[in-house]
């Protein structure tokens, strides 16, 4: 199985079932991310080594306004696509196999969650894996210790309140919060 066939599997959202030829693949490409996060979240590094590292690790170049402060962790690595000026900060966890895509100027606090799997819920397909994507728009802020699950989108300029799980959708420009996350209040320029 070639990588682009893997991504584009996933990218169509049909399940990867357990045990199979997709899901052995699937963990081949969890043992590159560790590899590469393991060198990532050892010692110090440059940002440019930083953007090296994080290039390697999603298979494509990020901006050179892209910044991150490790550690970072990764299961995946190869669906992730960051725009310019986004800075992720330390303890993040992004669960990227059903992709994640983040908009230009997006601020992702400490130790957010991105999960883009979910388990079938029949206990005997458990090990069946549901793929969807999470997309984050542009500006948006994302507060510390916050969760986002499968298939969520949020909107251009709205914000996450730290420790939030958001479980849908966010509109453009307004502030979510709690668990499950609801709106708080619009973002007025």
């Amino acid at each position: 199985m070639e990588l682009n066939d893997f991504l584009a599997h996933l990218n169509s959202g049909e399940a990867v079932t357990g045990g199979s030829e997709l899901h052995q693949f699937m963990h081949k490409v969890s043992n590159e991310a560790m590899k590469i996060t393991a060198i990532l979240n050892e010692g110090y590094h440059t940002p440019e080594e930083i953007r090296d590292l994080f290039s390697e690790l999603i298979g494509k170049p990020v901006d050179d306004s892209f910044g991150l402060f490790p550690p970072f962790y990764s299961d995946c690595g190869k669906n992730i696509t960051v725009g310019k000026n986004v800075f992720i900060n330390s303890g993040c966890h992004f669960q990227d196999q059903g992709g994640i895509t983040i908009g230009d100027g997006a601020l992702i606090g400490h130790n957010v969650v991105l999960a883009t799997l979910n388990h079938d819920f029949a206990p005997q397909k458990r090990s069946t894996l549901h793929p969807a994507p999470i997309v984050i728009g542009e500006k948006v802020w994302i507060g510390a210790n916050a969760t986002i699950v499968p298939g969520v989108t949020v909107g251009n300029g709205a914000i996450i309140a730290a420790g939030a799980v958001v479980t849908k959708d966010v509109p453009e420009n307004v502030i979510v919060g709690g668990v499950p996350a609801k709106i708080i209040k619009e973002i007025n320029d």
